[in-house]
């Protein structure tokens, strides 16, 4: 009996996502499409849940993008650049594990795709991805993935960041500096504002936040929790590729899932 692999596309152009979807549906009808994503932070969350065997991950995304999450997903799955800037899928591609559309694309490139996806399915991503490669000379597509992440952002222009969040405190309405918030917590309808001057409610989702936020300060630990780094007295590693973070002058542990443990590895 054959087994049915199941993938994710993440891309914040609903169009492209569902053109994506048709040609796939066309070339691999075997293939699920278990879900969509319109950004990185929604890809991780839906791998996380999902453990699709393939992610289409687009570079250019919202908040997080395609190569920081495909960072985040690492090993666990065969990863398929989709994306307008061909360099930076050209460069991962060539190290290693990894593959790339250019768009827009066309079905025989796709095709191509898919062959070799198929190919590459017959063993586990975490296995193809460790194969031997002359292309791979030694560089580990952690190593290629941080450079294009960082490239990335050098070339991407600076976007407006949120500098004040309004919060109600009792009976009166509270402006918060976004500086002075150490943690971001959400609870079902609400997300929990912890600052300086105590804590507060707000509506706003989590995932709203994660992209107006400045993301070299705030960074997503686990799919409730954004921490602001000034605030981070340390990270202590724990078991099954989590960990804890601790706060300065606070005495919550907040959590760090698999997914994100990469952002605190130099620590």
């Amino acid at each position: 009996m054959s087994v049915v692999r199941t993938a994710l596309i993440a891309d914040d152009e609903p169009l492209l996502r569902e053109r994506l979807q048709q040609h796939l549906a066309q070339l691999w009808p075997a293939l699920q499409v278990v879900a969509q994503a319109r950004n990185g932070r929604e890809a991780i969350e839906q791998f996380d849940a999902l453990e699709p065997d393939i992610v289409f991950l687009d570079v250019h995304m919202p908040g997080l993008n395609g190569i920081d999450a495909a960072r985040a997903i690492a090993r666990r799955a065969h990863i398929v650049f989709v994306t307008a800037y061909e360099q930076y899928a050209v460069q991962a591609f060539e190290h290693g594990a990894l593959d790339y559309l250019v768009k827009p694309f066309d079905e025989a490139r796709l095709a191509e795709t898919v062959r070799r996806l198929q190919d590459r399915s017959a063993v586990p991503a975490a296995t193809a991805s460790l194969a031997p490669s002359a292309a791979t000379s030694g560089t580990d597509i952690g190593t290629v993935l941080d450079r294009l992440a960082e490239e990335l952002r050098s070339r991407t222009p600076p976007r407006s960041t949120l500098q004040w969040i309004k919060a109600s405190v009792g009976n009166s309405v509270r402006l918060i500096p976004v500086h002075e918030v150490a943690y971001l917590r959400s609870d079902e309808k609400y997300t929990l504002v912890a600052w300086a001057g105590g804590d507060a409610l707000i509506r706003k989702t989590i995932r709203e936040l994660a992209d107006e936020l400045d993301p070299e300060v705030f960074v997503q630990v686990h799919r409730s929790v954004i921490v602001n780094l000034h605030h981070v007295a340390q990270v202590v590693r724990g078991l099954n590729e989590t960990a804890d973070v601790h706060l300065r002058g606070r005495s919550e542990v907040l959590p760090v899932s698999r997914s994100y443990l990469h952002l605190f590895r130099q620590m």
